[in-house]
């Protein structure tokens, strides 16, 4: 065999090789592949039967579940039932006693209406003997129904008038008492705490003179000197009898003041003429007006009030020179001001406000020569004007009750006033003017019906009343204190406060024979 036999047959032993591995390998896959779904169909049906038996027992536990439900709903239902059927119970038993109830209320309402039409009966039987009695009452008496009626209420309303008279007697009595306690103790510490000399000055200043023949000088010829002092200074001159003096006339105290010091510089000087007057009364009007503001600036500082303006200060300052009932309205102030600041630390009230009322209460006096009207009223609008507060506005224009009091501190001031001007020996009237007052008092009593008597006692200071007691009872007695006493304060000018007392007696007098 030559070369190309033996390529051609190792070409046909290859592919017959190959011819019977593939079919060998189809063969071998085959088979594999029916093992495996063999195997796999086993393993399904073991599976099937796994969950068969499982979803017998899942099966059997939803059966034994539902029998259990079922048992449990219907032991719930019988429960329910059993429950309804007691609830109908009782449902029937309350119908049954309802019903019950129904007829005794009905028996009762028959028995009410047949008591009733009793009742009616009788009301008329008793109406007609009332009617009877009371006419023959009325026979008895000689007076109607209205008139025993009216005599009744007047009986009654007399009784009452009597007990309202005592109660308010009792309580007015018993505040009386506490609050006098009170106020004496805190005006005794503030009086005690506060001692000050009362100066009294008049409407006149006199002018000592070295010997009789300065009145000459005084008057000069033909009188021009005295008249250029009296045109330059606006006072008048009164050269009398008198050894050695001057008299200055003038109800303006600074321009007194001014002449009195111009008067006194010309007769040490002993050049008295017109030019000399001129001069010498500048310079007094000068040495004045610093002397009314170095006093204003004094008063401030001692009471403690500060912050002022200056023409508040120069009006204090003027008050130097004025009285009142005789008392100087400048220590006075002064004096009030310290009153009432111990007495506002007393109370609790303000110190400040009441302290700046009191200096300032009197105010409207520096002025009051000048402007028409009460010095409270001209000395509020003054104090208004220059920027007081108004709790201090109000306890100046209300010291005299021009205005009402707004505030503890107001009335503190109106005490304080009172207290000065009520010091022994500061104020003094003339005797003519003390007669007039006495008498005025003890007319404005009279002038009241039912006044029996009446005596102005104490210096005026307090007026006591007799009353008919006929005419006056006891409730009556009071509201007559009050209303004297709201007539003396319009109608009438005095100082401090005035004690009304009304005394009413009913004697019984009978004699053993």
């Amino acid at each position: 065999m030559n070369g190309s036999g033996r390529v051609i047959w190792t070409a046909i032993e290859a592919i017959l090789a190959a011819l019977l591995g593939g079919g060998l390998g189809y063969f071998i896959a085959q088979y594999l592949n029916k093992t495996r779904m063999r195997e796999k169909e086993e393993h399904a049906q073991m599976l099937i039967a796994e969950a068969e038996a499982k979803a017998k027992d899942i099966i059997l536990q939803a059966k034994d579940a539902a029998l259990k439900i079922r048992e449990s709903a219907e032991a719930e239902m019988e429960r329910r039932r059993q429950d309804i059927q007691r609830q109908e119970e009782r449902l029937q038993q309350r119908r049954e006693s309802l019903d019950r109830r129904m007829d005794n209320l009905e028996n009762r309402e028959r028995k009410l209406d047949q008591r009733q039409s009793k009742i009616d009966k009788m009301e008329s039987e008793i109406q007609q003997m009332y009617d009877r009695q009371l006419k023959e009452l009325e026979r008895i008496a000689g007076m109607s129904q209205d008139d025993a009626r009216k005599l009744l209420l007047e009986m009654v309303e007399q009784g009452a008038r009597q007990d309202a008279a005592r109660i308010i007697r009792e309580v007015e009595a018993e505040a009386r008492e506490q609050a006098e306690e009170k106020a004496r103790e805190i005006i005794t510490v503030a009086i005690q705490r506060l001692a000050s000399d009362q100066v009294s000055e008049t409407t006149v200043s006199v002018v000592p003179l070295p010997n009789d023949e300065m009145k000459g000088r005084i008057i000069g010829r033909g009188g021009r000197n005295i008249r250029a002092i009296e045109q330059a200074t606006g006072v008048d001159l009164i050269v009398d009898d008198t050894p050695e003096a001057v008299t200055i006339s003038s109800f303006d105290p600074v321009r007194r003041e001014i002449a009195r010091l111009a008067l006194s510089k010309l007769i040490t000087d002993g050049r008295i003429h017109p030019a000399r007057i001129e001069k010498l009364v500048k310079k007094a009007e000068q040495e004045v007006e610093a002397i009314i503001r170095e006093d204003g600036e004094r008063a401030a500082l001692e009471v403690g009030v500060h912050g002022l303006r200056p023409e508040l200060i120069n009006l204090i300052g003027r008050l130097r020179y004025r009285t009142s009932y005789g008392q100087n309205v400048y220590q006075h102030s002064v004096e009030s001001a310290h009153l009432a600041g111990m007495m506002a630390a007393e109370l609790g009230a303000n110190v400040r406000v009441a302290k700046e009322g009191a200096l300032l209460h009197d105010i409207g006096k520096a002025v009051d020569h000048e402007v028409d009207g009460p010095h409270a009223s001209v000395g509020a609008e003054i104090a208004r004007r220059y920027g007081v507060s108004p709790e201090v506005v109000n306890c100046i224009s209300s010291h005299h009750n021009e205005e009402e009091p707004q505030s503890l501190e107001a009335i503190i001031v109106q005490a304080a006033d009172a207290i000065s001007g009520a010091r022994p020996g500061a104020r003094r009237e003339s005797l003519e003017a003390y007669v007039k007052r006495i008498k005025a008092l003890e007319e404005v009593a009279n002038s009241f019906p039912g006044v029996a008597q009446s005596y102005a006692i104490q210096a005026g200071r307090e007026i006591r009343i007799i009353v008919k007691p006929e005419e006056i009872d006891d409730l009556a007695a009071i509201e007559l204190s009050k209303n004297i006493a709201r007539k003396i304060e319009e109608s009438l000018e005095y100082p401090g406060q005035i004690k009304i007392s009304v005394i009413r007696e009913t004697r019984a007098v009978e004699y053993a024979k």
